[in-house]
């Protein structure tokens, strides 16, 4: 999957395995790719499978978490 759509499908699974609102994910997601969270994602289509958009969704889910309540 292309860059874009990776982050559309980390951003689809923190709203539906998660509850966030949809601009409670999607700013997340904004965040985490302003730190620079999925640079390597970007640089290397290998890593943007499924699998990896799960384990993504829920590492950000943590951060979240242990930063602040919940959105």
């Amino acid at each position: 999957m292309t860059y874009e759509e990776y982050l559309d499908e980390v951003t689809t699974l923190i709203v539906e395995k998660y509850n966030f609102s949809d601009a409670a994910a999607i700013k997340l997601v904004m965040k985490a790719q302003a730190a620079d969270f999925f640079t390597l994602h970007d640089e290397q289509a290998a890593m943007r499978t499924e699998a990896r958009a799960h384990q993504d969704a829920k590492t950000l889910f943590e951060k979240s978490k242990s930063s602040k309540p919940r959105p």
